[in-house]
């Protein structure tokens, strides 16, 4: 089967995808697929990076794992079966403290943070479709990231997300589910200052 075979109108579920043997990426969110973006750009790359590097340090020896794209995780709302499980999304980055959630096939069920870092053609998706998704699911934190310099935390309170102020060079990201942690948001962005100015030569 082709991409283009599929019928974007018709509702799919894990079971179908992962039968798919296509190159083309995609993500199911409520059984509706939705193309991922082509390969991301170096600023995004270069975030991504950084970001996975300092929670790994963070976690070395703790029971929390990152893991980065392309690693999928299935969203189940009623049972674990392939067939029932409608919502499968690869996050740029995602921290599970719950080892078993995590299988050959990558997580299934809430992983605690999720990370999405925001480009031009995927901000509608991740703002609107995939806050919904993680929000229903009970992902505890959403970390969104955006590549003109902002971080906003979405916190799951009584079962809705509720967003910090936005912050940006100059403010430190700290999260209750990793004690200790600290993100210098100015170590972070002067690190994609660099990387545009490279781009541009």
């Amino acid at each position: 089967m082709q991409f283009a075979d599929l019928d974007l109108n018709k509702v799919y579920s894990y079971a179908d995808y992962f039968k798919w043997q296509f190159e083309e990426r995609v993500e199911l969110i409520k059984g509706k697929i939705f193309r991922m973006s082509p390969s991301p750009n170096p600023i995004h790359q270069t975030i991504s990076g950084y970001l996975h590097i300092e929670l790994g340090y963070f976690l070395k020896r703790k029971p929390c794992r990152v893991y980065s794209a392309p690693f999928d995780v299935r969203l189940p709302q009623k049972t674990n079966n392939d067939e029932d499980i409608f919502t499968v999304l690869q996050p740029d980055l995602c921290v599970i403290c719950d080892k078993s959630k995590i299988d050959k096939r990558g997580c299934i069920g809430a992983p605690d943070i999720v990370v999405e870092i925001l480009s031009p053609s995927n901000n509608t998706k991740d703002i609107i479709y995939k806050f919904e998704a993680y929000e229903q699911a009970g992902v505890k934190e959403y970390w969104v990231v955006s590549q003109d310099q902002t971080f906003v935390i979405n916190t799951l309170i009584n079962g809705k997300y509720v967003p910090s102020r936005q912050m940006t060079i100059g403010d430190t990201v700290t999260s209750p589910i990793l004690p200790g942690f600290s993100l210098d948001l100015k170590d972070l962005f002067e690190s994609t200052i660099a990387e545009e100015g490279r781009s541009r030569v």
